[in-house]
């Protein structure tokens, strides 16, 4: 496969939503730029990302007749992303997927040429971000926050680390130019 697979993770209140939904917008017209949508088990409403919402009936429907080519399970839901992945990749095309930490070394393995992109963010601004949010108990929070440690050790052969602690007018920006060194021009 001829294209570039960004495969874009990080820690919950990290940004990377914000991030991918600015860029989307400011590369609309990039005909060379996709970003993926995520099949997930969660209502179409549940708040969030854009994404296809799927039961998981039709979700392990399309698992068996492997329609998606990466697929794994986090915080309760079944994610998917499906086989378009492929052809995007086959017509040269960047693509933006929003992926999951624990998943990198297998997506990794399916796709050896993935460029794993980790959104960072310092532990006062997460918290802060976290808190904001209100969604979640002060536990919760701690917990989150623990577990975001884990992505200091995260090791891979061409990982790129992008820092998001400032505000979106100017991270937004540097995130679509790191989109943009990476992109391949389709023939």
């Amino acid at each position: 496969m001829s294209g570039v697979l960004l495969y874009v993770i990080g820690a919950s209140g990290s940004g990377k939503d914000s991030l991918m939904q600015h860029a989307r917008f400011k590369l609309a017209q990039d005909a060379n730029v996709v970003f993926a949508h995520r099949y997930i088990t969660r209502p179409a409403d549940a708040g969030g990302e854009n994404h296809v919402a799927l039961s998981e009936d039709e979700f392990e429907s399309r698992v068996a007749q492997k329609l998606f080519p990466l697929h794994w399970h986090s915080h309760g839901l079944r994610y998917g992303i499906g086989c378009e992945l492929n052809h995007w990749l086959a017509k040269g095309l960047t693509v933006i997927l929003n992926g999951s930490r624990a998943y990198l070394h297998e997506a990794s393995r399916r796709y050896p040429e993935l460029v794993p992109v980790l959104i960072e963010v310092s532990p006062a601004v997460l918290r802060e971000r976290l808190q904001g949010r209100g969604r979640e108990s002060v536990e919760d929070i701690e917990s989150r926050l623990r577990r975001a440690g884990e992505f200091d050790t995260l090791q891979h052969g061409r990982l790129v680390r992008f820092r998001n602690d400032d505000a979106l007018e100017r991270t937004g920006t540097e995130f679509v130019e790191l989109i943009r060194s990476h992109e391949k021009v389709a023939l």
